[in-house]
């Protein structure tokens, strides 16, 4: 592989550090403003020359999904150089948060902005970094209409779901009864209960704070959770 600049081999760390860490690949524009670049352009710039070094690419069909492609040359990277956070040099050791290593099975899944678990709202959906899931450990096969969504609020506490959390979706699947989905309900977002009653479907908040909403035009399932993420704090 070609040698990297300084400043390459100092995003490469940040990008290391994040999915160790933080199980997150980082947006561009949180490379920019980590490194105080004037744009997301300046960050593109560099994660290109890394791409074209060979150092990392982009998963297929997932949108500023990068993969570091050599992580024994990642982790040889000068520790100290600046810039880089300072508990790189635990990750050089082949130490990772939560004792999660980053071997085959872990995969990236795309995160598409936040969704409210409480009174739903309306949002758009625009890509947010990503998660690394071990899919042996949860037991999926995430495909290319998996995505993460992050928890707003505490409408979903009954299922063990915390603000904060990232909900893992599955677009296109069938929701059965009781499966926690991601909803669009008369214009707005909201992550509930699917519940099918005498054949009419509803949504079921796990709080008792919060009331079912009943569709009063139209209910579409965006998606039901195949997995939760649970970030360290």
């Amino acid at each position: 592989m070609k040698e990297l600049t300084e400043r390459q081999k100092q995003i490469l760390d940040f990008i290391q550090h994040r999915q160790d860490f933080e199980k997150l690949t980082p947006t561009l524009r949180e490379i920019a403003s980590h490194f105080r670049f004037s744009s997301p352009n300046a960050a593109l710039a560099h994660v290109q020359a890394l791409r074209a070094k060979g150092f990392v690419k982009n998963l297929p069909g997932r949108a500023r999904s990068l993969q570091i492609m050599d992580r024994e040359s990642a982790s040889a990277l000068p520790a100290s150089a600046p810039g880089a956070p300072a508990s790189r040099r635990r990750v050089a050791k082949g130490e990772h948060a939560g004792g999660t290593p980053a071997l085959p099975g872990i995969v990236s899944v795309p995160i598409y902005g936040a969704i409210p678990a409480g009174r739903p709202v309306e949002a758009a959906q625009e890509q947010e970094g990503c998660v690394l899931i071990d899919v042996d450990t949860l037991g999926i096969k995430p495909t290319a209409r998996t995505f993460g969504l992050k928890v707003q609020g505490d409408s979903m506490i009954g299922k063990s779901i915390i603000d904060g959390d990232i909900v893992v979706i599955e677009h296109g699947v069938q929701p059965r009864s009781g499966d926690v989905v991601a909803a669009l309900i008369d214009g707005q977002v909201t992550l509930k209960t699917f519940v099918l009653q005498q054949g009419k479907p509803y949504l079921r908040a796990e709080n008792p704070r919060y009331p079912n909403l009943i569709p009063q035009e139209e209910l579409q399932i965006q998606g039901v959770m195949v997995a939760l993420v649970r970030r360290r704090r």
